[in-house]
């Protein structure tokens, strides 16, 4: 089956559940996996930004990894996160991924503000090197600078391992821009939940959704809808849970995004350093809008 058959439509970017203890809690992660399957999302991503990856250590995520691809047991294609700003790290990290993934997931390199010309020439050095296809990631409201339309068609049609792009930026006209003129197969996926419905519209191949990890089926059937060309009906889904998505990144994520899990009784409200959990007011906040979607 070809890449894009595959990760067509929602794929979730799972967090990673911590103990009060501050160790990684398996117990609390198999629950959130058969939540988000048992859900109907499309496909699972490992390692993005949402799983705190930069706070675990390689014996952690070895095991993390291990765990969600045994309780996975093959029934959704999985995608890796391997970011960072140091590119011959990167590149050897692609090179030797784990072989069991469909997929890589790469950040635009972050801190060090790369221009244009030094962030297509990242893509050039991993996608060149990587085992596995590779989807890129602009999200410049965590990396400080912006992956420019003009440079991903670029990688678009210049690199033939960069199969897709998530693409979270909070500009629309430059997802526009992007879908006018990147290969018919290049999947230009939604990364902002909250305008995933225009994403949609302008012929997103589908989302990597943070609001998913706790409400899988109503995201999910939000998206299919959108596939399937029934926006009236998508629409309805998308406002039904835009204030619960907002609420997901106001004081952060993934904190809002594991408060909401712990008052479904999926994780324990923890997160590691720098990270804190959401303040008292906006938990009971967070709690009133669940209440209304049930």
């Amino acid at each position: 089956m070809k890449i894009q058959d595959k990760l067509r439509g929602t794929g979730v970017a799972l967090i990673t559940p911590f103990t009060n203890n501050n160790k990684v809690d398996f117990n609390s992660l198999g629950k959130l996996v058969d939540h988000v399957i048992d859900g109907g999302v499309e496909f699972l991503v490992v390692f993005g930004t949402t799983g705190e990856p930069v706070t675990l250590s390689d014996a952690e995520k070895k095991d993390v990894i291990d765990f969600i691809v045994e309780r996975n047991t093959k029934k959704l294609p999985m995608v890796l996160g391997c970011g960072g700003n140091n590119t011959m790290e990167i590149a050897k990290k692609a090179e030797n991924v784990d072989s069991r993934f469909d997929a890589i997931l790469s950040v635009v390199p972050y801190y060090n503000k790369p221009n244009q010309r030094g962030m297509f020439q990242h893509y050039k050095t991993v996608s060149e090197a990587s085992a596995l296809p590779v989807i890129a990631y602009n999200v410049p409201g965590r990396t400080g600078c912006n992956l420019a339309a003009e440079t991903t068609i670029k990688i678009a049609n210049e690199l033939p391992n960069v199969v897709g792009l998530k693409e979270a930026s909070p500009s629309v006209e430059q997802f526009t821009y992007i879908k006018k003129d990147v290969p018919a197969d290049f999947m230009v996926i939604s990364g902002d939940d909250s305008i995933v419905v225009p994403h949609m519209s302008l012929g997103a191949h589908g989302a990597i959704s943070v609001t998913a990890n706790a409400m899988p089926k109503m995201y999910s059937d939000m998206i299919r809808l959108c596939i399937a060309n029934k926006y009236d009906e998508a629409l309805k889904l998308h406002l039904k849970l835009i204030e619960f998505t907002d609420s997901l990144f106001t004081e952060g994520s993934p904190a809002g995004v594991k408060a909401a899990l712990s008052i479904m009784n999926i994780v324990e409200n923890n997160l590691r350093l720098p990270l804190v959990p959401v303040t008292d007011k906006h938990f009971d906040y967070i709690n009133g809008l669940i209440q209304k979607l049930k």
